[in-house]
């Protein structure tokens, strides 16, 4: 009996004594949901503040020029298909995004970049182009550019304008923090 238990038990007593890296570990706990919800509340009266009452049209960004990104992190509000980039914890830039579509609904939550590519093809659907491609899942969620036609229209990826796109992959590291609100 005790080879038994010892047998059952030393995979978990395994599993428990090998760390999880943050940079690879995607969390979409409740509280991990709640958390990249507040971040994308915090993150409107940011752009209040950094960047006035000013609304962006779809397809538009606003990025502040000579600011050098650092520790960068992401924040997408899918309520109102905006993402944010923080340098610490300066708001830089802004833009509109297209999310996922009813039925393909982009996942909430805090996700680390995985990969990185700067021209990639979906394996899923049709070999889609998915420019400034940054891997957030192992189930092909992704940041990228793409058409943005002013309300969530992806398989679940978050499309960003194509400069926008561009700009953030320069700044942005596999491992940087993408959270993701309601």
């Amino acid at each position: 009996m005790n080879k038994l238990a010892f047998a059952l038990a030393a995979p978990v007593m395994l599993a428990l004594a090998v760390p999880v890296t943050p940079a690879t570990a995607t969390v979409e706990t409740f509280e991990a949901k709640l958390a990249a919800s507040e971040a994308a509340v915090m993150a409107r009266a940011d752009m209040a503040d950094a960047f006035g009452g000013r609304a962006l049209k779809p397809g538009h960004y606003l990025w502040k020029d000579g600011v050098s990104v650092r520790a960068p992190r992401v924040v997408i509000s899918l309520s109102h298909q905006l993402a944010y980039l923080y340098s610490a914890n300066e708001l830089v830039a802004v833009s509109t995004i297209s999310s996922g579509k009813s039925g393909h609904d982009t996942p909430t939550g805090i996700f680390p970049i995985l990969q990185k590519k700067s021209l990639h093809h979906s394996r899923k659907y049709d070999n889609a182009p998915m420019p400034y491609m940054q891997r957030l899942d192992d189930y092909g969620i992704a940041l990228h550019a793409g058409a943005l036609p002013g309300r969530p229209a992806s398989h679940g990826c978050v499309r960003l304008p194509a400069k926008f796109a561009a700009k953030l992959y320069g700044v942005t590291k596999v491992g940087s923090t993408v959270m993701i609100g309601a």
